[in-house]
């Protein structure tokens, strides 16, 4: 399969990394519905670490089980499916080679204290991805935790290793921790900066969360304001996280959240796609729908992202 020169574009972008890891990010980008296009859709399914079963899961029974996830993905037509260790292993022989994976490494869960600080154990590593067939690993790290430079050590170590075994790394920046308010973990210039730091960190995916006008940072606000940067409706927003991704030169996808109704998710997805953005990491928003209402939705956005609706 020959990558589009659309593709191609994208991968030069990438001019420190090896053949290998440009192999497996053109493995993601050419697959599914939206291959070829410099667009994607990642199923994530990381949820049952991060918030229980039962509050990720009951709403949908069908998504207790991690076949699931897998064939939910293959028959949506999405470019990449990504899941922690145990998620990945229960269907990676089934599915091996029908869809690019992307296994996540770290994960925290909803059993810690307040006090604990905001950080993420590592559960994964690079062997298990090379082991598992998976086109990259993922890695969260928490932007304005106490905890923040030690998981930016984490990733450095371990992207380092993916890189040298030709897998690739996706990062995902939530800004979340002791330095922030609530109204800060999603203020525009804070998820620029979250975009900063992961592309920083040599991420070659960066999934952040769709940002709100808010400014949350003193200093930052002064420059917002002085040189008058447009912020004011989503797809600004959008392109201006792009611009912080090094001027759109890494890719970058933006999370779904919690469900919300099928009009809000198809509006933010033309957001992203008005503002330049590479597309949409959406698992909450697929999987606690029943499967065909989730394969009618997933098939709207590819099209959304096509230019078609």
């Amino acid at each position: 399969m020959r990558a589009t020169r659309t593709v191609q574009k994208i991968l030069s972008n990438y001019e420190g990394d090896t053949p290998g890891v440009k192999a497996n990010l053109c493995r993601m980008l050419m697959h599914g519905k939206l291959g070829g296009t410099g667009k994607m859709i990642i199923l994530p399914v990381d949820q049952g670490f991060e918030h229980g079963p039962a509050r990720s899961f009951a709403a949908n029974p069908a998504a207790y089980d991690p076949h699931y996830h897998y064939q939910l993905a293959i028959d949506a037509g999405l470019n990449a499916y990504a899941a922690p260790l145990g998620m990945i292993e229960a269907g990676a022989d089934t599915y091996a080679g029908q869809i690019p994976t992307i296994l996540k490494c770290n994960s925290a869960n909803s059993l810690m204290s307040d006090t604990a600080g905001k950080n993420q154990a590592i559960t994964a590593g690079v062997d298990d991805a090379l082991r598992l067939g998976c086109a990259a690993i993922g890695f969260t790290v928490y932007p304005g935790s106490d905890m923040g430079l030690e998981m930016f050590e984490e990733i450095s170590a371990m992207r380092e290793e993916a890189a040298a075994k030709g897998v690739a790394t996706v990062i995902w920046s939530y800004p979340r921790g002791e330095a922030l308010t609530k109204d800060g973990e999603t203020a525009i210039d804070i998820a620029a900066y979250a975009a900063q730091i992961a592309a920083l960190l040599g991420a070659h995916v960066i999934k952040i969360k769709l940002s709100t006008d808010h400014l949350e940072l003193p200093e930052a606000k002064k420059v917002y304001e002085a040189q008058k940067i447009d912020v004011a409706s989503q797809a600004a927003r959008v392109a201006h996280c792009m611009q912080a991704a090094f001027n759109g030169r890494r890719i970058v996808v933006f999370s779904g959240g919690a469900k919300t109704g099928s009009d809000a998710v198809f509006e933010n997805a033309r957001a992203i796609r008005d503002g330049g953005g590479n597309g949409s990491i959406i698992g909450r928003n697929s999987f606690q729908r029943p499967r065909e209402e989730a394969l009618e939705m997933l098939a709207k956005l590819i099209e959304i992202y096509r230019g078609k609706a």
